[in-house]
Order: structure tokens, then C-alpha cells, then sequence
């Protein structure tokens, strides 16, 4: 296939710039090479499988094997204990040329304490090649002895052989107690800046400095860095961050400068001892230089790289991205350059991302659990580049088409052109009169030569609501019908077919607003001349809202509701694949009787219907125009039921309809209609997930705090795509805001903060829609009186539990880990992140109890906020019908 040289060169454009930023983010170290012997190792030679604190000791045969294997790198080895078959390293270590700095374990097992010496005197004594021998390692720094209890053992050694002898500490153990230098031949001391959190970079310079400072403290005494080294692998620890790479450059830097200050030295450590994860967390296993396999880890000349695989990596995400990037930048011809290649971008980090996530077991050494958090990692992240796809392919095509395909403007009839019989239909339930006969009085001024309504009441409680209703639709005349059914199954459904049942025979059209709508006059006189296109079954004009003004709760929701009407339902149209709600809804009679009316069994009728029409064959219009505004919930309780409810109907009708979806099921859908049916829901799924990962983080928070011993950070590496995606989800949002809704900046971050306090309610819809299959329909209340400061956040007390946990567990992360720890405070920016909808919840919770009206002085001052003039926020119509194209 040929493709246009504009397509070639966006495409090359995009790969150079990921290859670019691959190379650029994977440079080579060069530190200096060191091509000399190693003074020492630590030697343990516990391999896989080993564990001495279980009585899994290596035999002799492996012993010898490791001891050969580094003889041909090191001068001496350093042993750690005289027992378990470790008092057989020095003859073993003899065959192999290594000089052997022998050690005996202390710690509260007195018995074996004294095995252990008996059995290093007697080595002592019967090898030439022991130089040194180590009485205790860290036994102070753990607590297992008392110094006085550590200076008779190192008497006992001392008054029986004629080696020189010494016991292992930290440094700052020895500074603290000098007195201990008087009973040592010369000091031992473990200098491991890692564990000081010193960044790899600083970290020989540290290592010096302390060198120094035991030199300046015990003058007359040798002093031998017994430990020193850097992990390959684990969690980071302050500034200090484990990787081959570090290790590789720290140790070089490490040997040149300890051959030019002439530093005798152990390095911690010969091989990796996956044992060590117990005591020392997860870098533990992760000192050696070489790996457990006994392959050497790092190269001591040459160039030294973080991610050796990059190559294959980087080739990968580009063979990953080029056919999805080709096919869209061939179809979607109708962008501008400028959408074609923000979208191609987006597919190349996509899949760059995802590469680089599956590569992490190759790039870092996992262990059981973090091999666990990859695998589930990995459907929760295809899930969130879905929506990070479906975000971008909704805002590259808003704002950077050549003109809508499909936008419908509200349109006269002909001249001579008939106009069908309506009939509308409006359904209530404990409704207050008064909203109701302010809605009929505006359906009996509507321009239309012949119209009918029928006014349904079903399941209200008490005669009083209704019978005033009943007098007033007698009062307009016989275009106005009215029927109370008592208890009704089948909720707004079953009322709105008992209504259909009832309407006029001659009528072809039938509408459905609600109670609390006031219609424009010209409605159904601009909508209805569409159904003169046979295939058009459903005229959808948006839902709008009145009274909200100087109201900031009703204020914030009417912006979060009209984003999905003015960039939601317009891409959608762009496809024929609206959802049809069921307010300002106009549907071909012929067509709806074809389809058996209005479903019963779901609480998302008017979508389940919309849907069951497009597999019929059936086009839709949507007229991005506010033909009539009704109110918005005035509780918050009334604003996440009514949510609750569309999310749980949306589970419904997937649970129904998602074999019709397939590409291979064979059903009138187009490829277009299937997508937006199948993702266009998807960003409630991730609502679902974000639950899901909070109560994860809560749990493991927990463990954090309580249990640090077995619970570790989570990788940087599994934390920063979630705050990368999460910033992009907020940029789309803002962005398409600030270009498609009439609103101004104040109530566009009002709208994200109700958006985002939605994010709990929306989670258990879908949860509890996958689990279940029938919920109470939840009637919206329109005109509930306002809520105490209390009530209001017991409308968000779930919501305000999880942030305090959230809040409560993130203080005790601090206060145990620090503000200094990066990977702390990396998690705490996670905390941060899944809290905020929590947050947002009580927020807009309190938002209805803020005085109302505003003072008058607050009503002045936002007159005059710019971008956003008093006509513009009021009314939106106009601007709704010039702002239908780009």
C-alpha cells in the first residue's frame, strides 16, 4: 500500500522522536575502568535454595566451586562464620591461592558462641593463609551483645593465637565506642552508603570521608573497610538507588580510588544471597558481584548501561505502534496535521509504555510479591491506555477536524412540508404539583399544529401530589390527558409504555421530557421535520438546566453535566452512535412498537432502547441545542444516585447486549457504533479500578506501617505510569472543557471537582451491576429541601471514610519512613492522587449547604471574572449552536 507523503513523514516523525528519547534516556555510564585484582570479597556461599537460618547449608563440593570461580578475581575472601561447614573454606580457599580473613558469628546463643571460637582458634592455628580473624559481625549494631560481654570474647581470641584480631561493626558503632579500639588489633568497619540513603554518584566520596574519620579517631590502629558496596537490585532508600548499573559504577570508582589512597578493603559481597530478603528487605538478596546463578553482574571496563535491553526495547515499541499508526494516519485524512500527529504521539507512548512495563522483569530483578504487582500491573495498564486512547482519539477529532460530519442545527420545515402528530409524554412520580404545571404550561405554548400530552402518575404515595395535576391538565383542554396508575411495576418504563398504549393513533412521533422540563416554543416545530428521513429514529436534543445561577452546588453539577452534551454526545453523533436519554428524546412511533416499547427490566431505558434501534438499522440526530432546561439535584445524595443509576443501567445493557458488540457478530452495527458501545463506558471501569487500587493501597499501607518487615514499597517503576496517566485523564478534561463548553474557567474546574467526586459512587454501580441484575430504579429528587453542614457530609460519609484512612495511614507512613525517603514520598504522591475524589466528594457534599443567595459584592466581583461574561454562562443556546463546528 502506498501511503501520501504527509502520512510517511508524520510517521517518521514520531518514530525518530520515540528512538531519540530512548537513546537519550538510556546513555552510558563511563566511569574509570579497573582492570586490577580485587583486594577482597565478603564470601558466603549460600546459593538458591540455601537458607542457614533453616539448617540449609551448601556442601563442601559447592564451597570449592564458588571459591574457584573467584580466585581468578580476588586476593582474599572473608568468612563470617567458623561453623556449618564455613570452617572449611581456609583449606579449600588454600587450593585456590585466596588468603582467608576468617570470622566466628556472636550473637545470643552463648553455646555456639563458644563453638564458634573454638573452631576459628583451631583454623587459626592449623592454616597458613588465615591473615586476620573477625570476632562478631554487627553484634553491637543488633543488640545481641553488650560491648563489655563482646570484649571478653575478643580477650579469649586474642590471648590464643598470634593473628591479628578485630570484630566487625558499622562506622558510626565504632565512633561510638572508641573504647572498644583498645581491645582490637585493628578496626573493622562497614561502610555501606546505601544504607546512609547517598546517592550512587556521592557515594565513594562518603565512603572516604568516613574512611578519614576512623583514621583521625584511632590513629594507632589499621583501619579495614570490611564491608563496602552498592545493590544491584530493590528498593530505593533516599537518594540512594540499587541497579547494576550503580553497582557497577560505584564499585569502579570505588577500587581506583581505594588503589590510589591505598585502602585495604572487603567488598559486600562475593554472590547474591536470595536468603537475605528476610533480614535486609528487598535489596538484601542483591550485593553480589555476581548474580546467584554465579554469572558476573557488572562489567569493570567499558561502557556501563541502566538498561543494557534497550535496543530491542525501543525496536519493539516502534513495530508495535507503526501498523495501528499508519492505518489512522491513512483514515482519519479529515484532521489537521496537527491532530494526526498528537494522535500518532499518543499510540507511540502507548506502546512504548506498555513495552517498557513488560520489560520490567527483564530490566529489574522482581521477587515473588513484586512479580505479582507486575502481573497485575499489566491488565489494569492496558485498561488505562484504552481510555488514554479513547480520550485521545475524542480530543484529537474535537479540535482538530475539518468541521463536523454530522452537526445538526435545529432546522424549519419546508414550506408545505406536513408536519406528524406528536405525542408527548411525561412521566411522574411524587412529584411536587407545582414543577409539574410549570412544565405542562410550557408544553401548551409550543408552536406546533397538532401535538398531544399524556401525563402518566405511578407509584406516588400520597392523592395530594397528583390531583392537582389532574385539574390543571383539564384546565389546558383535550390535547392533555392525564392517568394515575397507583403502584405500577416497571418503574418510568412501565408508565411511559402504558402511555404508549394510550397514545393517538394518528400520532407518528412520540416525545418523553421530564417533570421539572420548561420546553422552548419552537421544540418540536425544528426537531421534528428530521424524521423525514425514514431511517432517522431518534431526534436527541441535550439536557439542560435552569435556576442554577448564584447556587454553587446546582452551579458545578450543570457544567459537569453539560460536558458530556457538548464534547460526549457530539463525538459520538460524528458516528450515529449517541446514547439516547430519556428527556428531550423524540422517537418514531412505528419504531419503538417495532421494538416492543420501552425495556422494564433495566433502569437505563432510554441507552437500552437508543442501542436495540441502532441494531435494527435505525439513524439517530442529535441537535447539540437546549430546547428546554430542567433542574438539577439539589443533594449530593440525589446527584450520586442519579449517576449510581446510569452506571448501573450502563452494566445492564452490556451484560445484554455485548455479543452484539463483537466485530463478528453479524447484526446491522457499524465498526463505529461497536466502539463507541463497547468504550465508551470504559472510563467507568476505570472508576471501578481506582476502588479497587485504593483498597489495595490502603491494605498496603497498612502492612508499611505495621509490618515493615514483609512489606516493601512498590517500585518506582509501577507507581509512575499511574500518575502519568492520571495527569494526561486531568489535562483531556481541562483541554476539551476550555474548548467545547461554554463555561469559564471557575466552573470548569468546578465541573472536574464534581466529575471527580463521582468517581466512588460510579465504582460500586459497576462492581455491584457486574455482581447483580436487578437494582431499585432511583427516582432523582428535583426539589429537596437543603441539607444541615451534617447531613451534607453524611451524604459523603463513605466517601470521607476512605480519606481518612487514606489521610490517617499517609501520616503513618510519614512518621515511619520520613519526608527525605523517595519512594515513600513517591507513595504518599499516590495516596495523594486516590484520595482526591474522596476529597472532591465531601467538597461538593458541603458545596450545597453554602449560602444562597451569594452576597452581593461576591455576585459583582464574579461579573467580572474574565472569559465568561453573565450572557454567556446564562445561556447557553446560543453559544451551543455556533460552537457545533471547529
Amino acid at each position: 500500500m502506498k501511503f501520501p507523503r504527509a502520512v510517511a513523514a508524520i510517521a517518521l516523525t514520531v518514530i525518530s522522536v520515540n528512538l531519540a528519547l530512548w537513546s537519550a534516556l538510556n546513555r552510558p555510564d563511563t566511569p574509570q575502568d579497573w582492570s586490577g585484582p580485587i583486594n577482597g570479597v565478603s564470601f558466603n556461599p549460600y546459593r538458591a535454595g540455601d537458607d542457614p537460618r533453616r539448617g540449609r547449608h551448601p556442601d563442601v563440593y559447592a564451597i570449592d566451586a564458588d571459591l574457584k570461580q573467584v580466585a581468578g578475581h580476588v586476593k582474599r575472601v572473608r568468612t563470617y562464620s567458623s561453623l556449618d561447614g564455613m570452617e572449611r573454606i581456609p583449606a579449600l580457599a588454600d587450593k585456590h591461592g585466596l588468603t582467608v580473613t576468617a570470622g566466628a558469628w556472636l550473637d545470643t546463643r552463648r553455646e555456639r558462641n563458644a563453638e564458634e571460637l573454638l573452631n576459628l582458634i583451631r583454623n587459626a592455628r592449623n592454616h597458613r593463609n588465615i591473615d586476620r580473624l573477625i570476632v562478631g559481625n554487627e553484634s553491637l549494631l543488633r543488640g545481641d551483645l553488650e560491648v563489655v560481654e563482646l570484649v571478653a570474647y575478643l580477650r579469649e581470641v586474642r590471648h590464643q593465637v598470634r593473628l591479628p584480631v578485630s570484630t566487625a561493626e558499622p562506622w558510626h558503632v565504632w565512633l561510638a565506642h572508641p573504647e572498644l579500639a583498645d581491645e582490637v588489633d585493628f578496626i573493622a568497619a562497614h561502610i555501606l552508603p546505601y544504607w546512609e540513603g547517598v546517592a550512587a554518584d556521592e557515594a565513594v566520596n562518603y565512603v572516604l570521608h568516613r574512611y578519614q574519620q576512623l583514621t583521625r579517631a584511632f590513629p594507632g590502629k589499621p583501619v579495614l573497610i570490611a564491608e563496602v558496596g552498592w545493590p544491584s537490585a530493590g528498593h530505593a532508600l533516599k537518594a540512594a538507588e540499587p541497579s547494576k548499573a550503580n553497582e557497577a559504577q560505584f564499585l569502579r570508582r570505588f577500587f581506583n580510588a581505594a588503589h590510589e589512597h591505598h585502602i585495604d578493603y572487603f567488598v559486600m559481597e562475593a554472590f547474591d544471597q536470595p536468603w537475605k530478603r528476610a533480614e535486609e528487605g528487598s535489596v538484601g538478596p542483591y550485593w553480589g558481584l555476581w548474580d546467584v546463578e554465579r554469572e558476573l553482574k557488572l562489567p569493570l571496563t567499558g561502557a556501563v548501561w541502566q538498561n543494557p535491553g534497550w535496543p530491542w526495547q525501543a525496536a519493539l515499541s516502534v513495530l508495535l505502534a507503526l501498523a495501528p499508526m499508519l492505518w489512522f494516519l491513512q483514515r482519519w485524512q479529515a484532521l489537521r496535521r496537527r491532530g494526526r500527529l498528537f494522535f500518532a504521539f499518543v499510540l507511540q507512548f502507548c506502546a512504548t509504555l506498555l513495552v517498557w512495563t513488560l520489560a520490567l522483569p527483564y530490566t529489574l530483578r522482581l521477587d515473588w510479591n513484586e512479580t505479582l504487582l507486575w502481573a497485575l500491573l499489566i491488565p489494569a495498564q492496558l485498561a488505562l491506555l484504552a481510555v488514554v486512547l479513547i480520550n485521545s482519539l475524542e480530543l484529537v477529532e474535537l479540535l482538530w477536524q475539518r468541521g463536523l460530519r454530522r452537526g445538526f442545527h435545529p432546522q424549519e420545515p419546508a414550506p408545505g412540508q406536513p408536519l406528524p402528530m406528536v405525542s408527548l409524554h411525561l412521566a411522574i412520580c411524587n412529584e411536587p404539583p407545582a414543577l409539574v404545571i410549570e412544565t405542562l404550561d410550557s408544553l401548551a405554548q409550543l408552536d406546533y399544529p397538532e401535538f398531544e400530552v399524556i401525563v402518566v402518575d405511578n407509584n406516588t404515595t400520597d392523592p395530594t401530589l397528583w390531583q392537582p395535576v389532574q385539574a390543571h391538565c383539564a384546565k389546558l383542554g383535550a390535547r392533555f390527558r392525564f392517568y394515575t396508575l397507583g403502584k405500577w411495576p416497571g418503574f418510568k418504563a412501565g408508565a411511559l409504555n402504558f402511555a404508549l398504549r394510550e397514545t393517538d393513533p394518528r400520532a407518528e412521533v412520540v416525545g418523553v421530557i421530564d417533570a421539572d422540563y420548561v420546553v422552548q416554543p419552537y421544540w418540536l416545530k425544528t426537531m421534528v421535520p428530521y424524521f423525514a428521513d425514514g431511517k432517522v429514529a431518534v431526534v436527541q436534543a441535550p439536557q439542560d438546566h435552569r435556576d442554577w445561577d448564584d447556587k454553587p452546588f446546582e452551579e458545578i453539577i450543570n457544567w459537569e453535566y453539560a460536558g458530556f452534551f457538548h464534547i460526549g454526545m457530539v463525538h459520538r453523533n460524528e458516528r450515529n452512535a449517541i446514547i439516547q436519554h430519556g428527556t428531550m428524546t423524540l422517537v418514531r412511533k412505528s419504531a419503538l412498537i417495532e421494538q416492543q416499547g420501552w425495556p422494564e427490566w433495566c433502569i437505563c431505558e432510554d441507552a437500552e432502547l437508543g442501542l436495540r434501534l441502532f441494531k435494527a438499522g435505525f439513524d439517530a440526530v442529535y441537535v447539540n441545542h437546549p430546547f428546554g432546561r430542567g433542574l438539577t439535584p439539589h443533594t449530593f445524595a440525589g446527584y450520586k444516585g442519579q449517576r449510581f443509576r446510569w452506571a448501573y443501567g450502563a452494566v445492564q445493557i452490556l451484560k445484554m447486549h455485548w455479543r452484539s458488540l463483537l466485530p463478528w457478530d453479524d447484526n446491522p452495527l457499524t465498526p463505529a457504533q461497536r466502539y463507541h458501545f463497547a468504550m465508551g463506558w470504559l472510563p467507568w471501569f476505570a472508576d471501578a479500578l481506582h476502588l479497587i487500587f485504593t483498597g489495595a493501597a490502603l491494605l498496603w499501607s497498612l502492612g508499611l506501617v505495621l509490618l515493615p518487615q514483609y512489606f516493601a514499597f512498590p517500585l518506582a517503576e509501577f507507581l509512575l505510569p499511574v500518575l502519568t496517566l492520571f495527569g494526561f485523564k486531568l489535562l483531556h478534561s481541562l483541554t476539551l472543557y476550555r474548548a467545547r463548553v461554554p463555561c469559564t474557567w471557575r466552573q470548569t474546574l468546578g465541573a472536574a471537582l464534581a466529575g471527580m467526586s463521582l468517581t466512588h459512587t460510579v465504582a460500586r454501580a459497576i462492581i455491584q451491576g457486574l455482581f447483580t441484575s436487578s437494582q431499585p430504579f432511583l427516582r432523582t429528587p428535583k426539589a429537596a429541601e437543603k441539607t444541615a453542614w451534617v447531613r451534607a457530609l453524611l451524604q459523603a460519609r463513605e466517601e470521607l471514610l476512605v480519606f481518612t484512612a487514606l489521610l490517617l495511614l499517609g501520616g503513618g507512613v510519614i512518621a515511619r519512613y520520613g519526608l527525605d525517603n523517595t519512594e515513600a514520598a513517591l507513595w504518599l504522591a499516590i495516596l495523594a492522587v486516590q484520595s482526591l475524589p474522596y476529597l472532591a466528594a465531601a467538597l461538593v457534599s458541603l458545596a450545597t449547604v453554602l449560602p444562597v443567595p451569594l452576597p452581593a459584592w461576591l455576585r459583582r466581583l464574579r461579573r467580572r471574572l474574565p472569559t465568561g461574561t453573565r450572557d454567556k454562562t446564562r445561556d447557553a443556546s446560543a453559544v451551543g449552536a455556533t460552537r457545533t463546528t471547529i
